[in-house]
C-alpha cells in the first residue's frame, strides 16, 4: 500500500475547511495537522476534520517533523512570508491562489523553493478539475482547431463590509485578485503563453478596491482573451473557448462539473464526469504525485507560469490604477529570500 501523503494545513479559514474536505476522498492523504494563530482555532478546525495534532502558530506547524507538505490557506498578503517560513524549515508547499500579491513576491518564493529545491505549486484547483483535463484534451487533438478567443467571467455580490478580505484593500482585496485571476490563469493555459498588450478598466469603489474589471489581452498569434470579473456584480459565470472550427462552452467554470463541444459539422458533446468530493482533492492528487515522483514542481502548474500569471495581474493593476501596501513593501524586503 502507498504510504500517505502527511498535509498540514496553514489557516483555518473557509478555503482551509474546503481543501480539508477534499483531502478527506484521497485514500493515500492524511490531515496531519493544522496550524492557526491561535490553539483555541487549530484545535476547533482539528477536531472538526480530524486532524492528528493542532498547532497555535504557523511557526510551531512549520516545524512538525511529522508532515511531508503544507497547504497555505492564509490570506493573499501573507502568502509569502508564510511559504518562506514553510521552506524555510525544509516543508514543500502548495499555495493558494493567488500565489502573490505580486510578481515580486512571486519571484521570491519562487527563488526559495528552487534554492532549496522544494517542491512548490500554486492551488490553482480548476486546473486539476476533470472538465479542465477534458477540454484540454479537445484542443490538443484539434476539435475546434486553433484557439482564437476565450471569454471569460466570473462575478458575484459579496456583501458589504469594508473590513473583510473582499473589500479591504490591506488585505489584497479585489475582484482581479480574487476571481479574476481564474480567468487570466485559464486564457494562459488555452493559449499557451502570456499576453503581449493588455487593456483593462475597472471600477475602484470606496475602498480603493476594484469591485468590477474588464480586460483584454492579447495573446501572442494573435488570440484574445475578453475577461470579465466582479466582486459587487453577479455574472454569469460562464467561459467560452472559440476556434477556428469550433467553440467550447464551460459553465462556472471555476469549479467546473460539465462542458460541451461544438465542433463544425458534428451534434453537440457534453461531458459530466463523476468524482466524490468537492473538487479540491484533484490538486492535492497532484502534489502527491509529484512528491513521489521527486518533483520540485508540477508541469501542469509549472512556477513560470505562475509567475506570468502574477505579472500579468501587477500590469492589470498599473491600467486601472489599484495598488496594495505590500507593493511598496515588497520591492526592497531583504527578508523574503528564504535561508536554509
Amino acid at each position: 500500500m502507498t504510504t500517505p501523503i502527511r498535509w498540514g494545513i496553514l489557516g483555518t479559514g473557509n478555503i482551509a475547511k474546503q481543501f480539508a474536505k477534499g483531502l478527506a476522498v484521497l485514500p493515500d492523504a492524511q490531515l496531519a495537522a493544522v496550524g492557526s494563530r491561535s490553539h483555541e482555532s487549530a484545535q476547533s478546525f482539528a477536531g472538526e476534520f480530524k486532524a492528528a495534532r493542532s498547532h497555535g502558530s504557523y511557526e510551531a506547524l512549520a516545524r512538525d517533523p511529522d508532515i511531508d507538505v503544507i497547504y497555505i490557506a492564509t490570506p493573499h498578503p501573507l502568502h509569502c512570508a508564510n511559504t518562506l517560513l514553510c521552506l524555510k524549515h525544509d516543508k514543500p508547499v502548495l499555495c493558494e491562489k493567488p500565489f502573490a500579491v505580486n510578481a515580486v513576491e512571486a519571484q521570491a518564493m519562487i527563488t526559495a523553493a528552487r534554492s532549496k529545491k522544494l517542491f512548490l505549486m500554486e492551488a490553482m484547483w480548476t486546473r486539476f478539475l476533470p472538465v479542465t483535463t477534458q477540454v484540454m484534451e479537445w484542443i490538443r487533438a484539434g476539435r475546434i482547431g486553433e484557439p482564437r478567443q476565450v471569454l471569460a467571467d466570473f462575478g458575484y455580490r459579496c456583501g458589504w463590509n469594508p473590513q473583510s478580505r473582499l473589500l479591504d484593500r490591506s488585505l489584497g482585496g479585489g475582484a482581479l485578485l480574487d476571481v479574476g485571476v481564474y480567468c487570466l490563469a485559464y486564457a494562459r493555459m488555452v493559449f499557451g503563453s502570456a499576453p503581449e498588450r493588455l487593456h483593462a478598466d475597472a471600477h475602484v469603489g470606496e475602498t480603493g478596491v476594484d469591485e468590477q474589471l474588464a480586460i483584454i489581452a492579447r495573446h501572442p498569434n494573435g488570440g484574445l482573451a475578453s475577461i470579465t470579473a466582479a466582486i459587487r456584480t453577479n455574472t454569469p459565470h460562464e467561459l467560452w473557448i472559440c476556434g477556428t472550427s469550433g467553440r467550447i462552452k464551460i459553465p462556472g467554470f471555476w469549479h467546473a462539473r460539465e462542458a460541451t463541444l461544438f465542433a463544425d459539422g458534428a451534434e453537440p458533446e457534453t461531458v459530466k464526469p463523476e468524482f466524490p468530493g468537492n473538487g479540491y482533492q484533484h490538486q492535492a492528487a497532484e502534489v502527491a504525485r509529484c512528491l513521489r515522483a521527486g518533483l520540485s514542481e508540477s508541469p501542469r502548474m509549472p512556477l513560470n507560469e505562475t509567475l506570468e500569471i502574477a505579472s500579468t495581474m501587477d500590469q492589470v493593476r498599473r491600467l486601472i490604477g489599484l495598488s496594495y501596501p505590500s507593493d511598496t513593501s515588497s520591492s526592497s524586503t531583504p527578508s523574503l529570500t528564504a535561508k536554509g
